[in-house]
């Protein structure tokens, strides 16, 4: 009778174990925001004279390269929480290339043609974006730093951009996520500014946003 018992107790144990291995994260974040966080409205495609716009893969620091939200304690120090219940709904580096590369592409009124779609002949502005910072902290904020280069395909120089952008959040990961979109947004309508400066003046080589 007891070895009985016990083996049900033990089937019963590994029941319960395969559900949790098999349970999947019950949230999913996104970086694209709605149109409410553009700062302007979306301007229309020139038809006749489109602009096209390229992102190249984000570069990020490692530790972010992951769907998992990564999360500083407000206490501070050394450690991270990799949030397996919380991600993104796609690897962050490629969540934050798409929104950036809409959010340009709106403000613009441009082609974000990153996955293709122009003839070679035709100029596009070339956006390589490097993430120096993208901090989440745990019921405070968010922190982000970016560096980007602008280079239009015809043209050989380069113009070299720098943005700090931080929002204060409220608790919660939910909150996180609205206040990550946020910076996401700024970030996007930054880079849309350089693009338009560059256009405007072709002998600049640095950001003026």
């Amino acid at each position: 009778m007891k070895t009985t018992t016990f083996a049900l107790a033990c089937a019963a144990a590994a029941v319960v174990a395969l559900a949790g291995c098999a349970s999947k994260p019950d949230s999913y974040y996104t970086l694209a925001g709605p149109p409410a966080l553009t700062d302007a409205a979306p301007r229309l495609l020139n038809a006749t004279s489109p602009m096209y716009i390229e992102l190249a893969p984000i570069a990020v620091p490692e530790r972010l390269a992951r769907p998992q939200m990564v999360v500083r304690r407000p206490t501070g120090g050394v450690q991270v929480d990799v949030l397996e219940q919380h991600r993104w709904a796609s690897s962050f580096e490629n969540e934050l290339r798409d929104a950036l590369g809409s959010g340009i592409a709106g403000r613009l009124g441009a082609l974000d043609v990153t996955q293709g779609g122009r003839q070679t002949s035709q100029p596009v502005w070339r956006v390589a974006v490097q993430v120096r910072q993208f901090d989440l902290v745990d019921g405070g904020r968010v922190d982000a730093g970016f560096s980007w280069t602008l280079r239009r395909s015809d043209e050989a120089r380069t113009v070299v951009c720098r943005l700090d952008a931080g929002e204060a959040t409220g608790s919660g990961m939910d909150a996180l996520a609205q206040g990550a979109q946020r910076v996401t947004a700024t970030a996007a309508a930054a880079m849309a500014r350089s693009v338009n400066a560059a256009q405007t003046n072709p002998g600049a080589t640095a950001c003026a946003i």
